[in-house]
């Protein structure tokens, strides 16, 4: 039987993202079926400081009284987030920004960002008493998703396109996942993954489809406050698949603003990177709707092609209220970036981070960024996974 550790969660209840419908926190979730949107969790957040960080363990695990686990010894964790924050000055020098960062999250367990939802969502899983877990992936969460389950002692299934790299799918396997590959992309991924979960009762973690995958990925935007002295950069610049963190980052700017330890309320403006092979974000951006004739097709940066993202709605909202924008990228300019970037600060970016990269670049020729502005590009994986 576990015992509640007192201050470890302020979580509260879970709400619609369309018409604010409230949900048991304490039972399993998956979404909101009054308006098929995702549920976001929310906190009763009145007594909690920063001061109280200076005790905390240097992962994501730091803000657990923001997060959704309600027992200390569920959590699952492999020591995620609290990923370095490189400051590029040959690259802010030549692109005339007043400051240029870049979050590196190939640094964490299982070489993406992945890892930071996986940790919270297996977590919680584990505490609602959750024995298999099956997950479609482009890739990366299907390796965090495995070893996650691994610690947590969980099953788990990973559905994943043929044309995945073969690193992660070893990964996968290496972890004892049970992999499952599909002739398509994610859309047909997800599919299988439903029916699989109707015929067996295993858990649906797809990107959105339950609440807890993005209360962990929102830690990126806890860490980029507290590494940044709690003043947010002027714009964020973030590869869009899923868009579970630029969701995340935008939820977790709402959250301190509301905590009072931002030191200016002024949030970034987000700028969302997608590919041309597969951009249906930036189509609804620009046109309000997808083009009719839009078929996706296969990117070095396989973790962007999401041809219906089921957080379109949301996605959508955080440009709109942070006065950002949406570009996309060719796959010679990823290659190009991942080139410019390993040869001027000594970084390798994985695709869909250098696909950010390419997205400023075409930002600042346009002058949408200007020169007093700082700007955080995210890097979600590691270079190294792709090869």
């Amino acid at each position: 039987m576990n015992t509640v550790i007192k201050n470890i969660s302020s979580a509260s209840y879970l709400a619609c993202a369309n018409c604010g419908k409230t949900y048991n926190i304490q039972q399993r979730q998956t979404f909101a079926t009054c308006c098929n949107q995702p549920l976001f969790t929310y906190y009763n957040i009145s007594n909690y400081s920063k001061e109280e960080l200076i005790q905390q363990p240097k992962n994501l695990w730091r803000y657990a009284a923001m997060l959704p686990l309600f027992y200390q010894d569920n959590i699952v964790s492999l020591e995620e987030g609290f990923t370095p924050m490189h400051i590029l000055h040959k690259t802010q020098l030549k692109y005339a920004v007043n400051k240029m960062y870049v979050k590196d999250e190939g640094t964490n367990p299982t070489g993406s960002f992945k890892a930071r939802g996986l940790s919270v969502a297996i977590s919680k899983a584990k505490e609602l008493g959750i024995t298999h877990c099956i997950i479609p992936t482009a890739g990366n969460a299907g390796g965090a998703m495995s070893a996650y389950c691994t610690k947590a002692g969980l099953k788990a299934t990973v559905v994943m396109p043929k044309l995945s790299a073969q690193l992660i799918k070893d990964e996968v396997q290496l972890y004892g996942g049970e992999l499952i590959e599909v002739n398509g992309f994610i859309q047909d991924c997800g599919k299988i993954v439903q029916k699989i979960a109707a015929d067996t009762g295993a858990f649906d973690m797809s990107t959105m489809k339950e609440p807890y995958r993005l209360e962990g990925k929102k830690t990126l935007g806890y860490e980029i406050a507290e590494q940044l002295n709690w003043q947010l950069p002027d714009v964020i610049v973030y590869p869009t698949g899923g868009g579970t963190g630029l969701i995340g980052m935008w939820k977790a700017f709402e959250e301190l603003k509301n905590l009072k330890w931002l030191i200016s309320n002024k949030k970034p403006k987000m700028v969302i990177v997608q590919i041309k092979n597969c951009n249906p974000m930036i189509q609804m951006i620009k046109n309000g709707k997808k083009d009719a004739d839009f078929k996706p097709s296969y990117s070095i940066a396989n973790g962007l092609v999401v041809p219906t993202p089921f957080a379109e709605k949301s996605i959508l909202e955080v440009i709109t209220e942070s006065n950002g924008t949406g570009i996309d990228v060719s796959e010679s300019d990823i290659t190009q970036s991942i080139q410019e970037m390993a040869r001027t600060e000594g970084l390798l970016l994985s695709p869909e981070g250098a696909a950010a990269f390419a997205g400023f670049k075409k930002l600042v020729e346009k002058k949408w960024i200007e020169e007093h502005e700082s700007v955080c590009i995210i890097n979600t994986g590691s270079w190294f996974k792709y090869h």
